[in-house]
């Protein structure tokens, strides 16, 4: 009759021996998962020449055979020396093979700090070319849904754009006025003071004119937008994604990019020419106020002077730019917010991750515009 599976610890003089019994199989080794874990956390404290005494083991396979390598393993990680005796000539060549097949513990890689530099930037390129290709990707569905819009009208939600207008418009004009007439104001006070000490200070008008209508009152209105409706766009759709809406139009065969991301888009690119527009005139008004106030100029005189100092092509230059920094500011917003995952944290991540990347790319195109103007002597 084959004896019960069992390890017991025992103490000969400065020796500890441990003998094992039974069967060290597959089916023999669940009533051992108590014993086991016992001899494992004593590893740390022995001390002493240590003697495993396995004449006892009637029967051993693979399984059997690996949890004996880990227990000598165990000891011998902290400097124990083991002995071994009594184990069956049948038994040793295949507990000497499991042995032989433990993995052996590598110590960690050394990084340097100049390698683990080059091995953030190169995580960091893999990272933005793969976010690349995805928003160019989006890009070209958006253009195909918005191209689609232009052929079949009926396709456009207009209560949705309507609703967008109203709040990326309507509802953007009191930060947009406000703003708009302090950076008239400082253009225009910073300006005068430079130039009076030339005895020029009538050109005060041509700077904060041309300042304005090319590039300030643009580049201020999309700022403002893209922290305060591309910011909300990429929430709305995220908490949609988070709540699984998106899911669900999916699964009821409605298309996301032309049920959400389309009425945003065209509702700024209509929104934020408009907005140019009345930002111009409050910077122009700003710029009034201390041309007035500040440089002793009459009104008439401003606005001689300010007929001088516009043509059609500053205005234009900046309308021009409007639409396609309202569709930038909209697609980024929607992209992102596409791309929330599962988690409240992630809503808040990716609505960072658009307000930085909207405002970067509308400095990055307004850069190449002023260029391309300069170049064709615009």
């Amino acid at each position: 009759m084959m004896a019960s599976t069992s390890i017991r610890r025992e103490r000969v003089g400065a020796h500890t021996v441990f003998r094992l019994s039974g069967d060290w199989t597959t089916n023999g080794l669940a009533v051992l998962e108590d014993e086991v874990g016992e001899v494992v956390d004593s590893a740390a404290s022995a001390t002493g020449p240590l003697t495993v005494d396995a004449a006892g083991i009637d029967a051993l396979d693979s399984n059997g055979a690996w949890l004996l390598s880990q227990i000598v393993q165990a000891f011998e990680q902290h400097g124990a020396v083991v002995e071994w005796t009594g184990l069956n000539e049948h038994h040793q060549p295949l507990f000497e093979q499991i042995r032989r097949s433990r993995p052996i513990p590598q110590p960690p890689r050394q990084v340097t700090g100049i390698l683990r530099v080059i091995e953030h930037c190169g995580e960091a390129v893999f990272l933005w070319a793969g976010n690349s290709l995805t928003f160019i990707s989006f890009l070209g569905l958006t253009l195909v849904r918005l191209l689609r819009a232009v052929v079949q009208p009926r396709r456009v939600r207009f209560t949705s754009l309507v609703h967008h207008l109203e709040r990326t418009g309507i509802d953007s004009l009191p930060i947009v006025a406000m703003l708009s007439f302090l950076i008239g104001v400082v253009l225009a006070y910073m300006g005068g003071e430079q130039l009076k000490r030339l005895g020029a200070e009538t050109f005060t008008v041509n700077l904060v004119a041309v300042a304005v209508l090319r590039e300030m009152g643009i580049l201020i209105t999309a700022i403002i937008i893209a922290g305060r409706s591309g910011s909300a766009f990429t929430a709305q759709i995220g908490t949609m994604k988070v709540n699984q809406e998106i899911d669900a139009m999916n699964t009821i065969g409605l298309d996301p990019v032309e049920v959400l991301a389309l009425p945003r888009v065209l509702a700024l690119m209509i929104s934020l020419p408009i907005l140019t527009f009345f930002a111009d005139l409050m910077g122009l008004f700003g710029g009034a106020v201390i041309a007035v106030t500040v440089l002793d100029m009459n009104i008439p005189q401003f606005v001689r002077q300010l007929s001088e100092a516009v043509e059609l092509n500053h205005f234009m230059v900046g309308m021009v730019k409007a639409p396609l920094f309202g569709f930038i500011i909209a697609l980024v917003g929607c992209y992102e917010g596409l791309r929330v995952s599962a988690s409240a944290e992630s809503v808040g991540q990716q609505t960072t991750r658009s307000v930085v990347e909207s405002i970067a790319l509308v400095i990055a195109l307004d850069t190449l515009f002023v260029v391309f103007f300069s170049i064709i002597g615009v």
